[in-house]
């Protein structure tokens, strides 16, 4: 078993073979897509044979009830999205995960790379939540202020059958000045991480509310795709143990000052 808060300079794929079998509560990561980002120059192992062996093993490491939070794009080639993402879905189900919630990470604005000659600009990603069996931990964020707080319940909801009936707890106060978060989660991206030097850093936000949403303190926290450590970061600041995974060695030393950064804040 690979020691907890630590970062490993080496292939993901070589490097899971250390991890035990049911081992890991939750995954967030956020892997490469498809051809649209360069790290330090190399895309080129990145291939449907490597995405496929990764999420098999994500799989045997994944704790039951534990889960996979796998954010993710995709290219647009001769006109085409590759529907690598889909595919991706669709194969993590066939590993025998569920396909829990399929979130949308809405940036607010136009950050992708390419032209907007002949489409909308696009400005979301998904965010794929994959589950070991029945879902062991949610956490739900409830930070969406409710404009109907205070009114009291009212109007129908459509039966299967096409009949209309009364909505449950018709007539009674609506509570709370904040409601559950919907699965479209709106975060600035992240234009530089660490030194600034890794080119595709997801927000230090997504990563800390989803592992509030899916775990506890105490849990193991694994992020194949360290980068530049924003997963670890969340981690330390959320009380979580992580493993993380990174193939470029100049990625790692960014991640370790900020692990570091982190560590002394909270010693200070």
């Amino acid at each position: 078993m690979m020691d907890y808060n630590t970062i490993i300079n080496d292939d993901c794929l070589h490097a899971m073979q250390g991890l035990e079998d049911n081992s890991i509560d939750l995954t967030v990561t956020s892997p490469p897509y498809d051809n649209l980002r360069s790290y330090n120059g190399n895309i080129s192992q990145w291939n449907e044979k490597k995405w496929k062996d990764i999420i098999a093993e994500l799989y045997r490491v994944t704790k039951v009830g534990g889960v996979v939070v796998w954010i993710v794009g995709d290219a647009t080639i001769k006109g085409s999205e590759t529907g690598t993402s889909f595919k991706q879905a669709l194969w993590a189900k066939e590993c025998g995960f569920n396909l829990h919630d399929t979130m949308i990470w809405d940036k607010g604005g136009f950050s992708a790379v390419g032209a907007l000659s002949t489409r909308y600009a696009p400005v979301f990603e998904y965010m794929f939540i994959f589950t070991k069996c029945k879902l062991k931990t949610f956490n739900p964020l409830k930070d969406r202020p409710n404009k109907h707080a205070g009114s009291l319940v009212n109007g129908t909801i459509r039966n299967k059958d096409g009949s209309i009936k009364d909505m449950s707890g018709k007539g009674k106060k609506v509570l709370g000045e904040y409601g559950q978060r919907f699965n479209i989660w709106k975060q600035t991206p992240q234009r530089q991480s660490g030194d600034g030097k890794h080119p595709a850093p997801f927000p230090e936000k997504i990563a800390e509310d989803h592992i509030i949403s899916w775990s506890n303190k105490g849990d193991v926290v694994f992020d194949p795709f360290m980068g530049s450590g924003t997963t670890a970061v969340a981690c330390l600041k959320t009380g979580r143990r992580f493993i993380g995974i990174e193939i470029e060695a100049e990625y790692c030393d960014i991640a370790r000052r900020r692990i570091e950064g982190v560590l002394q804040e909270v010693v200070s």
